[in-house]
């Protein structure tokens, strides 16, 4: 399988290469698509041919749930069984944002998307691409870092081709995407986590939560 490389504008996203991307994805395809921070695996969560080999390509353990991009908080309603008031507080503030926040699946979220968890990671990032390709797709997208499972991250489309060519199908090249990361917190729990440190600080997080 060759990889595809396509050039693609992050300030005004060409609609033809949305179009082709979202054809790939439809057929079950995993595009790499640059973000407000890093590169990412795009591919349909509900599709479970693309799940696996999107845990395939990263070399990822399938007991790790694989991240789920949104464009509001009406798909977060969607996805999961139940929403607290931490996560209406946090998704107010840092939305759209580098924020990740670990949420209990609904059952129409496949289990194997969970890693057999029950749980769900979702970010809304500011990234016009990323969110081009939800709208017109019209539901949640598998958007996990675009490297190999406990190497470095991958910020540019040349590096993401060149570490991937041949395990995924298509890379949409933006650029560098020079951002620190999302910032993971899990708020299932009594006592809220940060699972992983990025742009947003756990000072942030907690003075935002503290403040209502």
């Amino acid at each position: 399988m060759a990889t595809d490389l396509v050039e693609i504008n992050l300030d005004n996203p060409q609609p033809e290469i949305i179009d082709r991307a979202v054809r790939e994805i439809a057929r079950g395809k995993i595009v790499g698509v640059p973000t407000d921070a890093l590169y990412v695996l795009v591919a349909d969560p509900l599709n479970l041919h693309a799940v696996g080999r999107v845990f395939a390509a990263k070399g990822r353990e399938t007991v790790r749930s694989l991240p789920l991009a949104i464009s509001d908080v009406l798909m977060a309603e969607d996805l999961s069984s139940e929403l607290n008031s931490r996560f209406y507080i946090l998704a107010r503030h840092f939305w759209p944002g580098p924020l990740t926040m670990i949420v209990p699946a609904s059952a129409k979220v496949p289990l194997k998307v969970t890693g057999n968890t029950g749980r769900l990671a979702l970010r809304n990032a500011k990234s016009k691409t990323l969110n081009a390709l939800i709208d017109k797709i019209g539901h949640a997208l598998i958007a996990t870092s675009a490297n190999k499972s406990g190497q470095p991250t991958i910020n540019s489309g040349i590096e993401l081709f060149a570490q991937m060519d041949g395990h995924i199908d298509l890379v949409l090249e933006g650029g560098l995407c020079n951002g620190p990361g999302s910032t993971t917190v899990d708020i299932t729990e009594p006592y809220w986590k940060v699972i992983k440190e990025g742009a947003i600080t756990e000072k942030e997080i907690a003075e935002r939560l503290q403040l209502n």
